[in-house]
């Protein structure tokens, strides 16, 4: 029973609940990005460089068999080795938007914990030593 209170304490922690719900948000927000990403910003980039559509973009490694169209799902399938960068740049501008929206809360988040006042500090007792000699000091001028 001594193992099962233990983990127990450990699922209850604050820490472990904050780190699911993290997760749990984090899955969310990564959807967010990649719909953001995916309609929003890779059409605009295409239409800037030619109406390119990123995910589309890839070259074939091998033979394609006869009457396989030639788009990226119809080779996947047909088991043709592709090397699919466009995707790679999709996921890569996923990435980059997802990591600047993050810094940008966290840097958020640290502004206003130092925007929090400082609580005044009381001076610091001195030390023995320091008592002591003004006792000594103290006691000489009284003689």
């Amino acid at each position: 029973m001594g193992m099962l209170q233990e983990f127990k304490e450990f699922a209850v922690k604050g820490n472990v609940i904050d780190l699911a719900i993290g997760v749990i948000i984090g899955g969310a927000f990564g959807k967010i990005v990649d719909s953001v990403v995916s309609d929003l910003i890779m059409p605009v980039v295409g239409m800037v460089f030619g109406k390119l559509d990123f995910s589309n973009l890839f070259v074939v490694l091998g033979e394609a068999p006869a009457g396989v169209p030639h788009t990226l799902d119809a080779l996947r399938k047909a088991g043709v080795p592709v090397f699919a960068y466009g995707n790679f740049i999709t996921v890569a501008v996923n990435f980059l938007i997802l990591a600047f929206i993050i810094f940008i809360m966290v840097k958020q988040i640290n502004r206003l914990k130092r925007q929090a006042p400082a609580a005044p500090q009381a001076p610091a007792a001195p030390a023995e030593d320091i008592v002591l000699l003004r006792e000594i000091r103290d006691s000489l001028r009284k003689q």
